[in-house]
């Protein structure tokens, strides 16, 4: 028997949103796309020439009960957090930060020579894991593996693996795989999925056609969520492509969200919102680092 060849299930564009103190960025999936990406509960992409487009940042914040991911392509982020980590996170760079029980920080943009440009994922929490206490993993571009694909593309590993390369975040509860994929002109990409979980691919520029190769390609900026099956395939078109590929196993379960804040039940958004008036928010006072 053969392997059974993902196929597109949608496909979202990218909707313009002003987030944060006023960064204009594109949504891909959040709120209204519950459960269709599960564990995966939101894909932001950040990138413009003009600083005003996004020097206001993204200042001091809560959030509980999720995973962000962010991705730095070009450009610089300066970050800080009340467990006491601080940083600048540059080209390549990655912050994969486990918010549980309850963290606040910022994430605050420099002025960028040129194109200042990302992304940024969260990643939902299982229940059991949601009051876990706060982790924190800060990744330069040196520390993300790369591997040649057949034909001259490149593969960089975040989390997951492709063929023998491990990513360096690991120890995540969903199991996720996320990788940057760069095709070159005509280049044919498979990579195996597990059968069960959610598989999507984000278009960072170029187009690629994908499953059977037949459907119409997708874009720079497009999202494809796929179908179940055992292999993902894509094709790159003539001006090659590059992509993230993002899969994970799904939760299952119920969830109430409130802006940066995900859980399960609705009375504990509650208690979350009455924690954060009352000054009982945050549970952890020290550092804690991961990986």
């Amino acid at each position: 028997m053969g392997e059974a060849v993902r196929a597109a299930a949608r496909r979202f564009p990218g909707v313009p949103t002003l987030e944060g103190a006023g960064v204009r960025l594109q949504r891909s999936f959040s709120n209204p796309e519950v459960p269709l990406f599960d564990p995966f509960l939101l894909l932001d992409r950040f990138g413009s020439t003009n600083p005003e487009d996004y020097l206001a940042g993204f200042p001091w914040h809560p959030h509980r009960g999720i995973e962000t991911v962010t991705y730095v392509l070009h450009g610089r982020v300066e970050h800080g957090d009340t467990l006491g980590n601080r940083g600048t996170i540059g080209d390549g760079d990655i912050q994969w930060m486990n918010s549980g029980s309850g963290i606040v920080h910022q994430e605050m943009p420099k002025r960028a020579e040129g194109l200042f440009s990302g992304f940024q994922l969260w990643v939902n929490l299982p229940a059991r894991e949601k009051m876990s206490p706060p982790a924190y993993r800060g990744l330069t571009a040196r520390e993300v593996p790369a591997t040649p694909t057949d034909e001259g593309g490149e593969v960089r590993v975040v989390a997951g693996s492709y063929r023998t390369i491990e990513g360096p975040v690991r120890g995540i509860s969903v199991d996720p795989t996320y990788l940057d994929v760069r095709l070159r002109p005509g280049e044919t990409f498979e990579t195996p999925t597990p059968l069960g979980h959610t598989v999507f691919a984000h278009v960072v520029e170029g187009g690629f056609t994908f499953g059977n190769l037949a459907e119409p390609p997708a874009v720079t900026g497009e999202t494809v969520l796929f179908g179940d099956g055992s292999l993902f395939r894509a094709k790159a078109g003539a001006g090659g492509t590059r992509f993230l590929l993002v899969f994970g196993r799904p939760l299952h379960e119920p969830v109430a969200w409130y802006g940066p804040i995900v859980m399960n039940q609705k009375d504990e958004i509650a208690t979350a919102l009455r924690e954060l008036r009352t000054g009982q928010f945050i549970k952890e006072k020290r550092p804690l680092v991961e990986g």
